[in-house]
Formats: C-alpha cells, structure tokens, sequence
C-alpha cells in the first residue's frame, strides 16, 4: 500500500499528519500482513516524503512502533524490520487499527451498507481509504455503497470536547470540533462520490444530526457485524486559535474496538440486531437533517 500525497491530504483535512496518524498507517499495514515479519520498512527520508512530513514526525512514529513491539532492528544506520510478533485479529483493537480491515472485508459484497453514529468523521474518513484503495486496484468490486452516519448537531451544547472553563456560545473547542465534523465529513462523501464515475459505483452517502452527544462510537458493517468503542474522556491542553486551552476531549482513534458478529454466537447476534434496531431508530425518529456547512 502507497500513501499518496492526495491521500494524505484528504486523510488530514489539509493538515499535515501526526506522528500518531502516521504510526496507526503503518501499524495497520503491519496488522493487515502487507508488511510481514522480517521486512524492512522505507527510509525515514521515503516515509517522510511518502507521508509529507517532516523527518522528525516520522521518527517520533517509529519510536511508538518500536515501543508497541512491532520493530526491531532500529537504529540511525539502517531502516528497522519488522518484528516477529505482529498484532492480531482475536481481541480488541485501537479504532485506527482495526477498523479499515473490517471495512475492506464488508466492501467485498456486493450491496455495501455502513451505518456509522460518532462524535466526528475522522476515523472513518480514513479507514475508508483501505477499501476505496483496493476497489482502485481491482481487487474488491462493489455494485452499491450506502453510508449512513449520524454526527452531533451544531446546535447541540457538547458534552466534549469543550473548554474546561467553558466560553458559552463562543467556545473555541466548540468551534473547532464544528471545523472538523464538516470538513471531514465533506472529504469522506467526495471520496465515496467520487466512485460513480471512476467505477459506475452507485453510492449513497447520507448525514444526520444528533440532539446529544454519543458516549460511545458505533460501526455497523451490513447488518452482520457491530463494532463499538467507548469514547475515553481526557482532562489536557491543546493551543486553539493561538492560545492554550484546558479542555475535555477524547482520541477517539485510540478507544479500543470491540467486535461482535452474527454466526459467532447468540449473544454476538442478539447484540448486532439490537445496535441496528437502535441506529435505525435514532435516524428515523429524534435526528434531523445534518448539513456540513
């Protein structure tokens, strides 16, 4: 897998990646065996150039690797190999790991439907890239996508993230947080979209707005699996619109993802037929029409 400059770009917002970010890419690309036990990674000067960031950012993400032990071999001399002990499928995972696969497996019938219900777009906006990168190279086909996400209202008072002293009406946190749920939002319809005319996909993509704020990210994968991650509520400081705010937020990136599948058992089904019927309710009842603007 080749990370584009495009991709990067779509999957930022514009902005350049994180060491995380860039980190979770290349841990999901270990987790999914495209790098295998042994291999060498690039040049940090490539995954610099591959990724469009500094050399600094990618050493800050190789360190996290190497301390989640998934390298070996690290040092200034050579690129690192990967370790023999990769992660697996079995047991929860960070939402940024185990998500794309999930979704490259349920792009691989015909009539795909992704019901998603998250405080923003991030994570699907890129875990979205698999999938769209494998129906790019020929390898999955899909007749049909039809996405529904539902997001918070702008409306809404947020229980996070916001400003730890709270600023009303005109909270930056707020503000900020309202940026991304649009602009993501915007990129992962455009990237669906844009499957139409590439392939003569038809694809529906469709929002809706919360009246409260989602203790809990949802991802339902063709009425068959249910994935969930609870968002973990963090007291920390960031620099918002030049200044640095206390705030409560989450990195919903990294809450672990638990998966529950009809056919494994009658728990696991009951589980998925319930978050559906959930979902499908919120969409057709209390949520309202959800424009990214």
């Amino acid at each position: 897998m080749v990370v584009t400059q495009e991709n990067v770009v779509v999957s930022d917002s514009g902005r350049r990646l994180s060491p995380q970010q860039v980190a979770d890419v290349l841990r999901e690309r270990i987790r999914s065996g495209e790098l295998k036990a042994g291999d060498r990674l690039p040049t940090q000067a490539e995954l610099a150039d591959e990724f469009g960031v500094e050399r600094g950012t990618v050493r800050m993400a190789l360190r996290a690797l190497q301390e989640d032990g998934l390298l070996s071999n690290v040092s200034k001399g050579s690129p690192p190999r990967i370790a023999d002990t990769a992660p697996t499928r079995d047991g929860p995972q960070p939402t940024m790991v185990g998500l794309a696969p999930r979704l490259a497996e349920a792009f691989s019938v015909p009539h795909v439907r992704i019901d998603a219900a998250c405080l923003t777009a991030e994570t699907l906006m890129v875990a979205l890239g698999e999938p769209v990168r494998q129906i790019h190279d020929g390898r999955i086909r899909p007749e049909r996508i039809d996405v529904r996400i539902l997001l918070p209202s702008r409306e809404i008072n947020l229980a996070f993230p916001i400003s730890v002293d709270g600023h009303g009406d005109d909270d930056p946190v707020h503000r900020r947080w309202l940026e991304q749920r649009n602009a993501q939002g915007q990129v992962l319809r455009h990237n669906l979209r844009s499957l139409r005319s590439s392939h003569g996909i038809d694809v529906r993509v469709t929002f809706r707005a919360l009246p409260f704020t989602p203790p809990v990210k949802l991802y339902l994968l063709n009425q068959t699996e249910a994935l969930i991650a609870y968002y973990m509520v963090a007291k920390r400081e960031e620099t918002v619109d030049s200044g640095l705010l206390e705030m409560y937020d989450t990195l919903g990136s990294e809450s672990l993802l638990f998966s529950f599948e009809k056919g494994t058992s009658g728990r696991d089904a009951a589980f998925v037929d319930e978050s559906q019927k959930w979902f499908d309710a919120l969409w057709e009842t209390i949520t309202t029409d959800l424009k990214l603007s």
